[in-house]
């Protein structure tokens, strides 16, 4: 079996490509500190109810070294972690934090360099009584994410490949980006405005070309 780390190289955009709008989280789970390096890493997957963050503190303690951990909340009132959660995270080599929710001590996490992309930040921290399992499928940013998919995020967004897929998605995706490197600009335009005019004419379009 392929390694997660394998998807490094490869960006969102491409695999978005291969993958469609259905695997991409929504444009609120974003990076909260830029510019942040690509992540990528299997998904250990976590569900905090609203106003709850035990489960997010207990799998930093769980979750396997180069893990992405991915939360299910979608609480914009208290935070699932703040500073001294996302430092043990990254000593423990968890490889960053996909949220569906909020976080604080943004400034910490920052200037330690831990990956964290979510909906934002706020001070106040949640409560610890929820106990959930773990490993079940979450919905975060709106795309189911199954334990074990492929979590690839950078500033362009996050995708979540299917454990199944993964070495499926590998492949083609690094065959189109291989094409794509012997592409030049004006190759590229060339095909583009063939395919763009072709596309106009069938509409009807007949304005100067």
């Amino acid at each position: 079996m392929i390694e997660a780390t394998e998807f490094l190289d490869i960006p969102t955009t491409t695999l978005a490509d291969l993958l469609g709008r259905e695997r991409v989280m929504d444009i609120g789970i974003r990076p909260l500190w830029e510019p942040v390096a690509r992540i990528a890493g299997p998904a250990f997957t976590v569900r905090c109810p609203p106003g709850d963050n035990l489960m997010l503190h207990a799998a930093i303690y769980r979750a396997e070294p180069g893990s992405v951990i991915v939360v299910e909340s979608g609480d914009l009132d208290y935070a699932l972690a703040g500073g001294n959660v996302c430092a043990v995270a990254r000593r423990r080599g968890i490889a960053g934090f996909v949220a569906d929710g909020l976080i604080r001590d943004l400034a910490e996490v920052r200037e330690m360099g831990f990956p964290v992309f979510a909906r934002g930040v706020i001070p106040i921290p949640a409560a610890k009584s929820a106990v959930t399992p773990f490993g079940e499928q979450v919905r975060c940013g709106g795309v189911p994410v199954d334990a074990g998919d492929v979590v690839v995020a950078d500033e362009e967004g996050v995708v979540a490949v299917p454990g199944a897929r993964r070495q499926e998605i590998l492949t083609a995706a690094r065959a189109k980006l291989a094409k794509e490197a012997t592409e030049t600009l004006d190759d590229w335009e060339r095909a583009h405005r063939s395919r763009i005019d072709e596309i106009l004419s069938r509409g009807g379009f007949e304005g100067m070309r």
